[in-house]
């Protein structure tokens, strides 16, 4: 099993599912392994899949499987999950999902600012940096992390 093989059987049926293959991962765990798929997506709110899209994106991803001889004949186990705030931010969709929430920055001019994500334009997002709109090139940025915040202003609840 290798990923090369992986990504090839399975981003055509994440992109059934209305989803993008982010990433795979095979990690040894003892006489199994674990298989371990990142996807994300728009979702109906444009900030990511919700879980019943993940959900199905995990049934369709389990049947290819296992319907396929790619895995071999050792055991695996499948862990499918989305990008998460922990995992930088590297393409625009990347950035136009997190729209509002707050952003540190790494430039590769070595500047280090914090800021809200306002907009994205192509390649070019917009921040609020303390109360400033700052536009930056993408190709500027070295690194890019959400943020955590318990009450992030003008969050909607999950319910709404």
């Amino acid at each position: 099993m290798n990923t090369t093989q992986l990504t090839d059987l399975l981003t055509p049926v994440v992109a059934r599912c209305e989803l993008e293959l982010e990433a795979i991962e095979i990690v040894p765990a003892g006489k199994r392994r674990l298989v371990r798929v990142t996807v994300d997506g728009d979702g109906p709110k444009g900030a990511g899949p919700t879980l019943d899209e993940i959900a199905a994106a995990t049934q369709a991803i389990s049947a290819a499987l296992d319907d396929s001889d790619v895995t071999g004949s050792a055991p695996y186990t499948l862990e499918v999950s989305t990008r998460g705030v922990s995992r930088p931010l590297e393409r625009a969709p990347h950035w136009r999902r997190n729209r509002g929430r707050l952003v540190a920055v790494s430039l590769t001019s070595g500047e280090q600012l914090t800021g809200r994500v306002v907009a994205v334009e192509g390649s070019t997002v917009s921040l609020d940096v303390d109360g400033v709109e700052r536009e930056i090139d993408l190709g500027e940025v070295s690194k890019a992390l959400v943020q955590i915040e318990f009450n992030r202003p003008g969050a909607e609840s999950e319910d709404d």
